[in-house]
């Protein structure tokens, strides 16, 4: 089965690819240079996703995997929220870190609580439609520190590791990861979508 992921990140793709599904084949859009920027209109993570997914469905006629993930900071409300990628209007991810940081520079590290968010949307040309979360909790550190992911990575320190989420190695990423957790839900579908399919030819 192919599966068009609707990323040009090579971050992401990395950790859907290290995700091996027997019998699926994932590809970017790398592969679509047809497909513009999608426009992310939706209100929630959920929205967001289903949006992409839909649309590079339409476009490409195949499977279309799509993820919304974001930050969510309790000390600023929620922030960034669905508004990760474009937070501030920041050029880079390093420029969006720093402002997170300054946004807390007075929050002692108790209430400096947070949480990946990380909602996948499944899209079939027949029209079935599937959505998985996943949630990783952590801390926002006072400093960024390792270099292993990218976005807001550098930045998340998760206790039990006492690391940030960017000093973890991907094979550890993958297991505790807001986008592992919501990766291993949409594996587990396909694998059961390939297991049907094959009973019925």
């Amino acid at each position: 089965m192919d599966v068009v992921v609707a990323t040009r990140n090579n971050g992401k793709m990395k950790e859907i690819v290290a995700f091996d599904i027997p019998s699926v084949i994932f590809t970017s859009l790398d592969a679509y240079p047809e497909i513009g920027e999608i426009e992310e209109t939706g209100a929630t993570f959920a929205e967001n996703a289903l949006i992409k997914a839909r649309y590079v469905c339409a476009v490409s006629g195949l499977p279309a995997l799509a993820d919304d993930s974001g930050l969510v900071i309790d000390a600023l409300h929620g922030e960034p929220g669905v508004y990760s990628a474009r937070y501030g209007n920041c050029a880079t991810d390093d420029d969006r870190c720093r402002l997170v940081l300054s946004k807390m520079i007075d929050v002692p590290c108790d209430k400096r609580t947070a949480r990946f968010i990380c909602v996948m949307a499944l899209v079939f040309p027949d029209g079935k439609e599937y959505i998985e979360e996943g949630i990783c909790h952590g801390f926002i550190a006072t400093q960024p520190a390792g270099d292993n992911g990218f976005g807001y990575d550098p930045i998340f320190y998760l206790p039990d590791f006492d690391k940030t989420m960017a000093q973890l190695p991907l094979s550890v990423k993958n297991t505790i990861s807001h986008r592992a957790k919501a990766l291993q839900k949409v594996k587990n579908l396909l694998q059961l979508i390939v297991r049907q399919e094959s009973s019925e030819q």
